[in-house]
Parts: structure tokens; sequence; C-alpha cells
């Protein structure tokens, strides 16, 4: 191979790892300081609801179950989604997670995981809903709004994850605030890595409006008897 020839690749080489590594890093400084300001306690939450009146729904967004069980992650989001219903946010929980399969069903575990656990919370089956589609961050938003017609919810997830819910959120038209569950030590740098990533992925995804896996028919968001938005 040529000298001159080999030096062009080289250039060429560098230029697209610049261009890559300028392209995750501007788009997660976007993504993340766009939404910084919605990241709010549950209690935060709860003083927005009195004044503005309860979040249509608060979103649990899935994660793993092992054994039918959710794991601990996925329990601490499902915790935090019940502490919202506690201090009146919301009525409502929409549970949404992966059941691409008949073996492998996240939103029957959370639903099981809070109807067993409720009672503290003043949770039972009518507060609850599920999102059986919730394949990826990007689609549960994207059902949130056109399946379930919420225009304006609460997210609950840990919160490195929170920042993109919220971006694809908001700029899918949704009035959104997150709630972060607690953090997992364990595993947490793979988590962030990975979420760089998938940051930059979901920020062209809301670009191009990528349509979700799996849309269907509507499914309205009713309040349980007793209980109202306002």
């Amino acid at each position: 191979m040529k000298r001159g020839l080999l030096r062009s690749i080289i250039r060429l080489i560098i230029v697209c790892v610049v261009v890559a590594v300028l392209t995750v890093g501007v788009t997660n400084i976007i993504v993340i300081m766009s939404v910084r300001d919605r990241v709010v306690t549950a209690n935060e939450a709860a003083s927005i609801a009195a004044d503005g009146g309860k979040f249509r729904c608060a979103e649990v967004l899935g994660a793993s179950v092992k054994s039918g069980e959710p794991t601990p992650m996925l329990a601490e989001r499902i915790d935090m989604g019940m502490e919202l219903v506690k201090v009146s946010a919301t009525d409502i929980l929409l549970f949404s997670g992966d059941n691409g399969t008949n073996e492998y069903n996240e939103v029957a575990a959370m639903k099981r995981y809070a109807i067993e656990g409720g009672a503290t919370y003043g949770v039972g089956e009518d507060n609850i809903y599920l999102d059986y589609a919730g394949f990826s961050t990007y689609d549960s938003m994207y059902r949130l709004r056109d399946v379930f017609g919420a225009d304006r919810a609460l997210i609950v997830t840990q919160k490195y994850h929170l920042y993109r819910a919220l971006y694809i959120a908001g700029r899918l038209g949704i009035e959104a605030y997150g709630v972060a569950a607690e953090p997992r030590k364990s595993g947490q740098f793979r988590r962030d890595v990975r979420e760089i990533f998938a940051r930059t992925k979901d920020f062209f995804y809301v670009l191009t409006d990528k349509k979700p896996k799996y849309l269907g028919e509507p499914v309205y968001l009713v309040y349980p008897a007793g209980q109202s938005q306002g």
C-alpha cells in the first residue's frame, strides 16, 4: 500500500472517531441538560400535583425479572411508584415492560409485587394498568402518549435512566417529571456506559419520529372509584 494512501486512510479513521465521540458527547449533554430540572422527589411531585391537579399516571419502567420475581432494581422502582400514590401525586400506576414471550413477563411480575405489598401505600388492583409492549424506553414513552393517552405523567426509574426517559417524553409533547428510585451500586458502571450510547440512539429516534414496535388500540386510564384527578 502506498504511503500517501495509508495516511489518507488513517486521517479518515481519525475523523470518523472524532465525529463519533463528538456526536455521543453532544447528544448526551443535550439530553441531560434539557431535563435535569424535571427530576423531582416524591414530595415535590405531590406538591406539583396539589397545585396543578394529580398526574394522569406514574409510569414505572420495567427491568429484569428472575424466576418470575422483580429484581431489587425493579422492586425499588415499583416501591417508588406506589409511594407516589401514597402521597397523592397520582392514583394510577402504569407498569411498562417486556412481555415479548409467554415465558418472560415483566409487567405481570410488577403487578403481583405491587398487589402483595400495596396495602400500606393504598394501592390495589384498580390502581394498576399494564403496558405489555414496553420493549424499550422509547417504546414505553411513545405508547404512553399514543396508546394510553397521557399528556401529563410521572416517570419512575433510577436517576441515570430518567434523563433519557424524560427527554423522549418531552419531545413527544408529554408534560413529564421524573422521580428516581434508589440507585443500585452493583453493576452501575456497566449501566452508565450502556446508557451513554442509549441516549444518543434515542436522540436520533426522536429526531426521526421512529415508530415503536407495537402500538395497538387505545387504552383509557380510568381513575379508581372514589378518586379523582383534581
